[in-house]
């Protein structure tokens, strides 16, 4: 089971890796389709926030396999959506 801190260093560093190649889109086609990359920073800021509050969540939970479900879900909520924000990048 990762502790909280993990998951919490995992939803930073993949969501972060997701806006560094949503600015760098931009930075290598200028003008083109800003507003659509600017809509998935968004998205994903707001997933991370939303995804580290269920983090922060766990604290009431009280029997450990109900901890690793919890934990469990949150990560792969994280890897379809970073999964499909990588995709909608690729499609622009």
């Amino acid at each position: 089971m990762a502790n909280r801190r993990d998951l919490k260093r995992n939803i930073n560093g993949l969501l972060g890796d997701v806006i560094e190649e949503c600015y760098e889109s931009l930075l290598n086609n200028e003008g083109k389709n800003e507003k659509e990359v600017e809509a998935i920073v968004d998205e994903a800021v707001d997933l991370a926030d939303d995804l580290i509050s269920k983090t922060n969540s766990a604290k009431n939970l009280k029997a450990r396999k109900d901890v690793k479900k919890h934990f469990s879900d949150i990560k792969e909520e994280l890897g379809d959506k970073v999964i499909g924000f990588i995709e909608k990048l690729n499609a622009l």
